[in-house]
């Protein structure tokens, strides 16, 4: 049971240092959508879709009005879309985005995830023509999020795919000139990707996850900003277990939500993502806790550690406070959506080679990350490679989010808005990276993979 002093500890954690539910997001199977027909398949999908989520909103609503927590977002992740499309006699995919799109409007949510594919051994069929369809699928649809899993621990890494994805990003960021190339932020192309991430844009309905469930994601940065200027000065045991402990409370209370919502929509309850995902708001900021912790400027020498000690205190508070705890769990480094990472990138203290050497400790990878729009393809597959290569290697999930921003160079900016911020152009290398690109095939597992 809560005391007095610990609940009142809690609504100023909501009043005063960000803490929210960043995401109730319902995960739908739609297997039993596939279809030979694609038209009668794509009525399948938006029927399912609104039969399951039509109240979703509403709940999220009246949870948030009852307990007085806020929940920043309602979202849906469904199958992988080239898993069911595979059985329809098509080669055009768009229409099933947009049928997504449509039953993510219907049903009032923000974002739809699940336009993906997972290739990490080899691509089907489908896969392909799903990959090739993403730019103008995301580009014409508003809420619909893909991903594509390129590489794994067990499996090695798909060249094949990573170098089709090169081009597939530069389009999407051409179709999406208009506003800098933001389509590219609905897509996220992953290593070792998990089946119940309620985060967008990655989310997806594993094919081992139940009919339906309810993940929630949890975020506070604000909140472990907060706890350790208490303990400035203090040794490493003691700043570790005091995000341990703010963890712990934190995810208490969104297993709450979790389960509340779960029980109010008939639907199993799947598991509490607990990340330390930013925004752009002052006092949202994974970068400012590092700093916190004695860092100048995040990005400098000593950013890797902190990083380190924060995400393993996270997952351990949240191993404490609840039994399926899932998801992705960590903290986020986006560049663009946290005003420190924003601060550090302008200064030029934070690098695109430090944000990668920070991704081996973290949750996920390189993340919404602005780089000069005439970047080259394979400089960009070259990129998604190496961040696959740290997921592969040390059985971790990473990924990359990459806005090669059109007509913008170093020094430029580029606005997104609302969660997605703003990011300066970051630079990359100019040394080319064609030749390694173009020799397509499969980077083989690593040894580790022989675990059986």
């Amino acid at each position: 049971m809560l005391n007095q002093k610990e609940i009142l500890s809690t609504l100023q954690m909501i009043d005063q240092q960000h803490l929210d539910i960043r995401t109730i997001t319902m995960g739908i199977s739609l297997f039993s959508c596939a279809e030979v027909d694609p038209a009668k398949a794509c009525r399948k999908i938006y029927d399912k879709i609104c039969r399951y989520a039509q109240n979703l909103v509403q709940v999220g609503e009246d949870i948030e009005s009852e307990f007085g927590i806020p929940i920043v977002n309602k979202r849906i992740s469904v199958t992988p879309m080239a898993l069911v499309a595979a059985a329809s006699n098509t080669e055009n995919y768009v229409p099933f985005a947009k049928a997504m799109d449509e039953a993510a409007k219907t049903c009032g949510v923000n974002f739809i995830g699940g336009y993906s594919a997972l290739v990490q051994k080899g691509m089907t069929r489908a896969d392909e023509l799903l990959i090739r369809s993403l730019p103008e699928a995301l580009a014409s649809t508003e809420r619909v999020c893909g991903s594509v899993n390129v590489g794994s621990t067990k499996a090695g890494i798909n060249m094949d795919a990573v170098k089709l994805l090169g081009h597939t990003v530069k389009d999407l960021a051409a179709r999406t000139a208009e506003s800098g190339g933001a389509g590219c932020s609905k897509l996220v192309i992953f290593c070792n990707a998990v089946e119940d991430n309620p985060f967008m844009a990655g989310a997806f309905h594993g094919a081992g996850e139940a009919e339906k469930v309810i993940n929630v994601g949890v975020s506070g940065p604000g909140v472990v900003h907060s706890a350790i200027k208490q303990v400035k000065g203090q040794p490493f045991d003691v700043l570790a277990e005091t995000i341990k402990r703010t963890a712990f409370r934190v995810t208490r209370m969104g297993q709450l939500v979790a389960q509340e919502a779960a029980s109010r929509l008939d639907t199993p309850f799947g598991i509490v993502d607990l990340s330390l995902a930013p925004t752009p708001a002052v006092g949202d900021s994974v970068a400012r806790i590092l700093e916190e912790m004695g860092l100048e400027t995040c990005g400098t020498h000593g950013t890797t550690a902190a990083l380190a000690l924060l995400n393993d205190a996270v997952k351990k508070g949240g191993v404490m406070a609840s039994s399926s705890v899932g998801g992705l769990s960590g903290a986020f480094i986006p560049v663009s959506e946290d005003e420190g990472m924003i601060a550090a990138a302008e200064s030029g203290v934070l690098t695109l080679d430090k944000l990668e050497a920070m991704t081996c400790v973290c949750s996920v990878g390189l993340d919404m990350i602005a780089v000069p729009g005439d970047t080259p393809a394979s400089t960009i597959s070259a990129i998604i490679a190496d961040e696959a290569a740290i997921g592969m290697i040390n059985s971790k999930t990473t990924a990359v989010r990459l806005i090669p921003a059109p007509g913008k160079g170093v020094g430029d900016a580029v606005e997104f808005g609302g969660l997605f911020g703003s990011a300066p152009i970051m630079p990359v290398h100019p040394e080319s990276s064609e030749e390694f690109i173009a020799r397509g095939g499969r980077i083989p597992a690593p040894i580790q993979s022989l675990k059986n």
